[in-house]
């Protein structure tokens, strides 16, 4: 069987994260299995991984944050979603009732390359 290789560009997901968050993630030393991050409006921000939730900074999250993150990705679609060029993730945004984006879903986006696409039976 041949060996799997994983790509997920993190570094462009980072690269849009408010400084504090992706400085965060990346401390936290375990991107193998970071999932998602969430930046919610008046929460304190969160990393997912595969086993654990870290918060990210004590400071809760400001409308400033959410701003970083949205001029920096392309525009969402309507169904609230955005993605980053030429990657998988893929960043969800949440909208009050006026519309603004008051929460965000940053999800890593991975592809897997060697394995088998059908097997036998």
């Amino acid at each position: 069987m041949g060996q799997k290789k994983i790509t997920d560009d993190l570094h462009a997901l980072l690269s849009v994260l408010p400084p504090p968050a992706a400085k965060a993630v990346v401390d936290a030393d375990d991107s193998d299995n970071l999932l998602e991050v969430i930046l919610d409006l008046g929460r304190l921000p969160t990393a997912r991984f595969m086993d654990r939730e870290v918060v990210l900074n004590q400071v809760e999250v400001a409308h400033e944050d959410i701003d970083y993150v949205v001029e920096r990705i392309g525009e969402f679609d309507a169904d609230n979603r955005a993605g980053l060029e030429r990657t998988l993730h893929r960043i969800s945004a949440i909208r009050n009732r006026r519309g603004y984006i008051v929460g965000l879903t940053c999800r890593v986006g991975r592809a897997v390359y060697g394995t088998p696409i059908s097997s036998r039976i």
